[in-house]
Formats: C-alpha cells, structure tokens, sequence
C-alpha cells in the first residue's frame, strides 16, 4: 500500500474500501474481505447506517488497529456544536475504537461551523486523528480554510474521469487540503466500465477500465476508496500500484471530462432542498 501524508503529518492509504450503500447485514463482512485482501483504509459514515458492522470487523480482524484507517463523516442531523460532540462520542461507540482516524463533515449545510469546532475539540483530545470535510465546493472550502482553526485534511468530493474536480482539486493544493474521491467509478454511469479510452488504454497494461481510471486518479494526487461486495473485484481494485499510465494517457483520460456532477450538484436548489429535508428527516 502506498500512503499520502496529510497536512498534520498523519499518514493515510492512497486507496481505501468504501462501504456506501452496503447494507449492515453484509457489511461486518465485506470489510472482513477486505481488510484479508490489503486494505487498511475503510470509509464509513453515520448516514451509512454501518458504523457498528464496520467496528464489528475491525475487532475480528486480526490486523492492529493501529494499521487500520477508519474514516466516518458527521451527518446534517447532527450539524451544531453540541451535537456534533455527542455524535463523536457515537461514533467512537459503534466503531468499537478509543479514536477516529478521520472525522469529515458529510454535507455543507445546517451549522457545519459548530459541526467543525466541536471536531477542532475532538482532534486536540486525541478523539480524532484527522479532520476535514465532505462534498465542499472551493467557496466554501475557502471559507472555512480562512477561518477555522485547524485546516481541514481532506476534502471528499465526487470525482472520477467525467468530473475530474479540476479547479477544485488545485484549490485544495493551495489550501493543503487533501483530495479524496467518492464515486471513482461514477457508480458505471455513462457505461463507464466499458468507455473506448479506458478499456483501450488499459489493454495496453493488461488492465481493466476500472483499474485504468483508479491509477489515473491515483496518479493525479486523488486518494480513491472504490466500493464492492465482491472479493475478487475488491482484490483487482487494489491491483493498480504496479503498473503507471504515460503522460500520453494522462492527457487522454483528462479528455473525459465533462466537468459536471453526474449525480448532484450542490449549487442546485432543489438539490440543495432534497439533501436538507433529508437532514432534518434521517436521524443517525
């Protein structure tokens, strides 16, 4: 496994197993799989509905937590300063682990200021080893950068091949904030797993389109955290530290980009209406 180093010094996977969408009943072990194949970055979140399966398959494991990387994201239900605090503590319960590697803010809505000095507190008692922030565009990012006191390590975006992230992505260099991709394989929109580009250039290195399009994200300084429930995908996922794309391929897979969200924009109202109704609605 290859590692980043965020701007703290923490040392964080550059490829990690997301489990968005995977059901709790499945999710002790699915992380098992994946934990016994090489990951040690696991993404989860208290939206997600799997914090204590995620927590379950660390216990049974094997591997030290100490070499594990579990990342969980605080939820519009619980934006504000209170209780955000009280949802840490949640989290830490579920995960079945004295601290968090990385505590994000999962949307930009409702008092994420609050949200965001009650992790600032956290990670100065040791709760949370790193904190950041999800789905943030560069205004609001910016906004935060400027005046929070502990810079946020990691911002996790929509990114992959048909929305690249490109000013974001140089925003977040600026800033020293970390860019992490959610939805590397745009979820197969767009027929993904077969696009002419990718499968041709992967060809070249014995690759799939998906393997192609995660080094591809890799090699721009992206840290991905593809999702399966499939063992054999999750191996051949991990399979792409040993191979590098030229900068012939780069420029040509940079060509994909469309540079718009393929499933939400969050300068959209009514996207901005559905995702805090939902807030106010799911309570995690």
């Amino acid at each position: 496994m290859e590692y980043v180093t965020l701007n703290n010094g923490v040392k964080m996977p550059k490829l990690g197993y997301g489990v968005y969408q995977v059901k709790n009943e499945e999710c002790e072990r699915c992380v098992l799989d994946a934990v016994s194949v090489g990951y040690r970055l696991i993404d989860t979140a208290q939206s997600y509905g799997n914090e204590e399966a995620v927590g379950a398959a660390v216990q049974k494991c094997g591997v030290p937590r100490s070499e594990l990387f579990l990342t969980t994201k605080v939820w519009i239900s619980n934006a504000g300063y209170e209780m955000a605090k009280a949802s840490i503590d949640k989290s830490l319960k579920r995960l079945k682990s004295d601290y968090i590697d990385l505590m994000l803010i999962h949307q930009p809505f409702g008092d994420y200021y609050g949200t965001y000095r009650a992790m600032e507190e956290a990670y100065k008692d040791g709760k949370l080893r790193a904190i950041g922030v999800s789905n943030f565009y560069p205004d609001r990012l910016i906004d935060l950068c400027q005046f929070a006191q502990v810079t946020p390590a990691v911002n996790q975006v929509e990114t992959h091949v048909f929305q690249q992230q490109k000013t974001a992505h140089e925003y977040m260099k600026k800033y020293g904030v970390q860019h992490e991709s959610w939805g590397p394989f745009a979820e197969g929109r767009k027929d993904f797993f077969t696009n002419p580009v990718l499968t041709e250039i992967g060809h070249k290195y014995g690759k799939s389109a998906a393997q192609t399009a995660l080094r591809f994200l890799l090699q721009s300084g992206v840290v991905v955290i593809p999702k399966s429930t499939h063992k054999e995908r999750m191996e051949q996922n991990m399979d792409v530290f040993d191979f590098k794309l030229s900068d012939e391929d780069m420029e040509a897979i940079c060509g994909l980009d469309e540079d718009e969200s393929l499933f939400f924009s969050h300068y959209d109202p009514a996207t901005v209406e559905m995702l805090t109704n939902m807030g106010k609605t799911r309570k995690v």
